[in-house]
């Protein structure tokens, strides 16, 4: 019967019950108002609730007059043998014989199946109790039931059983975490690793982590709301160290490589290790090449040469590792690298877009190795004046490999050094004649030195050994080009459109200008046809000097190989994609490098705290100015203090406030 004909038919002294709390308890009316009940419970409770709430009403009455104890007493008595009867009713076996029908049954007629010889409102309430305990089978009304299907049946098993898991994991994770906070010795729980998994995953994606309500629940079990103390026990634990990369795990980027890449660069590295003059390529192994790279490099993917000639001109060579004459398109190597996009250079970590067996041997411009190489043969005046140039695939030996400080040391007494210095100057100052943004900001390395301490340099980017190597890189990765261009060969081509203000000319722009004009650049475009390229000031740009760490340059390595009649190109159909496929790992790598280069960078301040700086003023917001420090050129916050007015491209003094590394946060104040 339905809510209505309860209330209709109902009077004070009737023995009812309703749910409560996922529990069904036992009461007796009270009183009866405009649709409410007030009842007395088994608990010896009184409660008000709408006759609509009801799970079960009989006949079944009470005396009111017997008194308050009395009456709970026979409350208690009749949920006792209700709660008995239960026992009688063997859910399933009814399921069995009836879910074949799938239509509703009465509480009538299903009491009849559970008790064919007894019919009384215990027997009724008895059922109604039964499928309320045990809803796997059977949807239920307060009077009516309809069987469920085998499929929904095991559905609704699955869900109970992995609730019932996820109760254990919430008990046992929450009971386990608090114990590693508090310092106190406890077993390992039975399912500690997915507990470590879901607090991981939490921990690391937040809400967008599929685990974020379970970690949540753990979190709680544990006392704790913060989900920084997920990082904390990890850290106790000896899972994450205190200074873990934790993009490489968010990018799920490793740091080995397959077994397969591994043994396919093994294999590679074996049968190909010695290198003979072959008949297509020059052998240039006469010529004086040098390799000019920083300290640490152990993939040394580029070379440069020169010799002056009778005529006042000079026959400058750059030579790039031929990387593809080693790895081929779509072999296990190459997939690898691929998805790698970009090797990733960090303080504390190098992860290799190449199997160093190869990055580091094999396809590496060693010293006194004969390697194959694509040179590009340029003969040029000392002005940068381009006569003509040849690009050709070549046998080159490296006689020396230099480092950037090697250069500057000698640059005012090594003849090639400052013949080299002198080109790239000018042909900067060509680039800067065409319209080039030269953005000239000193480099900042932070790393750690012998005794594993951490350290930093301030590097000048217009150094004679950091400013010749770019420019002739950029004047390499121009000529290719213009000859992939000139041939109609589709290629990675990167183009950038004009900067959305120029805040100065040429190379003349102050500290301060040039952070500003960095910010104001144009993002570049990759495409498979030539464009300008704004920023350099040259018509068409693409890089292949970074084979070995670059995916971008290894396919455009491949075009100029194709060029050359080394192998078949990619179509533009291919390279379009290519530039798909890049742009995600890509830029990854990009943020990757970026924030690990600023969590180390705040680590080496988290030392300095209370030091003055200088800073310039690079903004004014509401309430706060933003300022770059000089020493580190890192941009940071500034409070406005009363009474103080600052202006854009101030230079003040700021002491170091507080810094987090693990936050991302650094404070100043106004000195």
């Amino acid at each position: 019967m339905g809510p209505l004909l309860l209330f209709i038919t109902m009077e004070p002294g009737n023995i009812v019950e309703f749910i409560d709390r996922e529990k069904i308890l036992c009461a007796v009316v009270l009183d009866i108002k405009k649709m409410r009940l007030r009842l007395l419970t088994e608990n010896n409770r009184e409660v008000n609730i709408s006759a609509s709430r009801l799970s079960h009403k009989a006949n079944q009455r009470l005396d009111l007059s017997m008194g308050r104890d009395r009456l709970v007493n026979a409350l208690k008595e009749t949920a006792s043998r209700r709660k008995a009867l239960i026992q009688d009713i063997d859910i399933r076996e009814l399921w069995e014989v009836l879910n074949t029908e799938q239509e509703w049954i009465d509480l009538s007629t299903m009491t009849q199946f559970c008790f064919p010889e007894d019919q009384t409102a215990d027997h009724q309430a008895a059922v109604i109790r039964a499928f309320f305990n045990d809803r796997q089978y059977f949807k239920f009304n307060p009077d009516r039931f309809f069987p469920n299907t085998r499929e929904q049946v095991e559905n609704i098993i699955n869900r109970t059983k992995e609730a019932e898991r996820q109760n254990r994991l919430i008990e046992a994770g929450g009971a386990w975490l608090k114990s590693v906070l508090d310092d106190i010795k406890s077993a390992l729980p039975q399912e500690h690793e997915e507990i470590i998994d879901i607090l991981k995953s939490y921990y690391l994606f937040e809400n967008d982590s599929s685990h974020h309500e379970l970690a949540k629940k753990i979190l709680k079990r544990a006392g704790h709301k913060n989900p920084d103390v997920i990082f904390t026990a990890l850290v106790k634990l000896g899972i994450w160290d205190e200074n873990e990369n934790l993009d490489l795990l968010r990018f799920d980027i490793p740091k080995a490589f397959p077994k397969d890449v591994e043994q396919a660069a093994e294999e590679k590295h074996r049968h190909l290790s010695t290198i003979e003059v072959e008949n297509d390529r020059k052998d240039l192994t006469h010529l004086p090449l040098i390799t000019i790279d920083g300290q640490n490099t152990l993939d040394f993917d580029d070379a440069i040469s020169i010799q002056q000639q009778e005529n006042g001109q000079y026959l400058l060579g750059i030579h790039i590792a031929d990387v593809s004459h080693f790895i081929r398109k779509d072999d296990p190597v190459d997939k690898e690298a691929r998805a790698r996009a970009s090797s990733i250079y960090m303080p504390d970590m190098k992860i290799p877009m190449i199997p160093p067996h190869l990055a580091e041997n094999l396809c590496s411009l060693k010293a006194g190795l004969k390697r194959p190489a694509i040179s590009i043969m340029i003969r040029i005046t000392s002005s940068a004046e381009i006569v003509d140039y040849e690009i050709f695939p070549s046998i080159i030996l490296v006689k020396q490999q230099m480092t950037y400080f090697d250069v500057n040391s000698v640059a005012d007494e090594n003849q090639q050094i400052r013949m080299l210095y002198d080109i790239a100057k000018n042909f900067q100052q060509k680039r800067l004649l065409q319209g080039a943004v030269q953005i000239t900001l000193p480099e900042i390395s932070i790393y750690f030195d012998e005794d594993g301490k951490l350290a930093l340099t301030r590097t000048d980017r217009e150094s004679p050994g950091r400013l010749l190597v770019a420019e002739l890189m950029i004047l390499a990765n121009w000529l290719m080009a213009k000859t992939l261009a000139e041939g109609g060969i589709p290629a990675i081509y990167r183009s950038q459109t004009e900067p959305r203000e120029r805040l100065y000319k040429y190379n003349q722009g102050s500290l301060f200008q040039n952070w500003m004009q960095r910010k104001l650049l144009s993002r570049f475009v990759l495409t498979p046809q030539p464009e300008p390229h704004c920023g350099l000031g040259l018509d068409a740009y693409v890089t292949a000097t970074s084979p070995i760490r670059k995916y971008h340059d290894l396919v455009t390595q491949r075009q100029i190989r194709a060029a050359l009649g080394l192998e078949t190109p990619y179509s533009r159909e291919e390279i379009e994609h290519m530039i798909q496929v890049l742009e995600q790992p890509t830029g990854t790598v990009f943020r990757i490098q970026y924030k690990r280069h600023r969590y180390w960078l705040l680590k080496y301040l988290e030392n300095r705290v209370g030091e003055k700086e200088q800073a310039i003023v690079t903004g004014r917001r509401k309430n706060n100015y933003t300022v770059l420090l000089t020493t580190y050129m890192i941009e940071c916050t500034l409070s406005a203090s009363v009474g103080i007015e600052l202006k854009t491209e101030d230079y003040i003094q700021v002491t170091i406030q507080h810094v987090d590394a693990r936050k991302d946060m650094i404070s100043v104040y106004l000195s």
